[in-house]
């Protein structure tokens, strides 16, 4: 079905009734809700138009001569491609009812969410008092959600309390820890009912974060630009010689050095059709450790490192090795029109 910007819709679960703000990618608007003050991106199969109630009943499904409402099959989305968080809400902790065949929720299964464009590294753990605690590490990816496990409807009757600590991973590197207790009350976790991005159905939410400030402002300058301007080889010492780094740089070697390496893996290797996936990774780990040694052998004080946006591996794998390098004083994963945010500034 197709909307308009400005369309009354509702969510075809609930009775939640919003208003199309923008058209988005991949068959998807984004609607603002504003009983919850908050836009969220949704598939349009899951709306109708809030003037066709009665032209949209919900399908149902005979089973041995009982109704039961029939759940979509819900099609695969890629968050981190098809469309923008408008509102960023930050980290979010959802539990999903899952029905028996009473219609009662029996468990919930545990999400966490993160809307806004900075990945988050989190330390969660579940206290209740029967058992002792269970705990879940990981790195959740910007605009992207993680099913953490399984919550049974019993364990409300167990005094549940969550821990969280989290730490953004923004271009300065990762924040200090913030901390967040949260304890589940029976009572008002019934009546925290809403839709939530990503899931698009009804389910039981709790805002654990926001969004972390950040100073970082899109540059109107090209990486390439930005480049020749900033990195250019200097022969002067460079906070690395006063480190105890005391090679002297021979003149022929800085003007031969490109301080912008490009890990595109056609760009490094003409046989790497054949390669798997793990196989590339490590020809561009050679090739990024390679040129980090020889920035630092010749005292150049910054580089760039291009390496795509795609399902973020590399990126992570070069963030990883960057911290552990003593030498490196910092590193940027900036926005440039040209570039997007696909190149890795690095200052040493």
């Amino acid at each position: 079905m197709l909307f308009a910007i400005g369309t009354k819709v509702k969510f075809q679960h609930t009775d939640d009734e919003g208003v199309v703000k923008a058209l988005l990618e991949g068959g998807m608007v984004s609607v603002y809700l504003p009983k919850y003050d908050m836009e969220i991106p949704t598939h349009t199969d899951d709306l109708f138009r809030a003037e066709d109630r009665q032209k949209h009943p919900v399908k149902a499904k005979v089973v041995e001569g009982k109704k039961e409402t029939q759940e979509p099959t819900a099609p695969p989305v890629s968050v981190e491609t098809q469309y923008t968080i408008l509102k960023s809400l930050g980290i979010q902790l959802v539990f999903d009812p899952v029905e028996s065949k009473h219609e009662v929720p029996e468990k919930y299964l545990l999400y966490l969410l993160n809307d806004t464009r900075y990945d988050v590294v989190f330390e969660l753990k579940l206290f209740l008092n029967s058992r002792g605690p269970q705990t879940w590490n990981s790195q959740l990816k910007s605009v992207s959600y993680q099913k953490l496990g399984e919550f049974l409807y019993d364990d409300l009757n167990e005094t549940p309390e969550f821990e969280v600590t989290c730490s953004w991973v923004t271009t300065e590197g990762l924040t200090p820890e913030a901390f967040k207790s949260l304890k589940i009350k029976p009572k008002s976790f019934f009546g925290n009912l809403r839709t939530a991005p990503f899931l698009n159905k009804p389910v039981h939410w709790y805002r654990l974060f926001e969004k972390p400030e950040s100073t970082d402002a899109p540059s109107s300058e090209d990486l390439e630009s930005y480049t020749k301007r900033n990195a250019k080889p200097i022969a002067k010492q460079s906070s690395n010689m006063l480190k105890g780094y005391h090679h002297v740089p021979d003149s022929n070697e800085l003007a031969a050095f490109n301080p912008e390496l490009d890990l595109h893996i056609e760009k490094l290797t003409d046989s790497w059709r054949k390669l798997t996936s793990g196989d590339i990774l490590k020809i561009q780990l050679t090739h990024f450790e390679s040129f980090i040694a020889k920035a630092l052998h010749l005292g150049i004080e910054r580089v760039f490192v291009i390496h795509g946006v795609g399902e973020g591996k590399l990126k992570d794998a070069i963030a990883t090795k960057l911290m552990q390098n003593p030498q490196v004083n910092t590193f940027k994963n900036e926005f440039h029109p040209r570039y997007g945010w696909g190149a890795t500034e690095v200052i040493f």
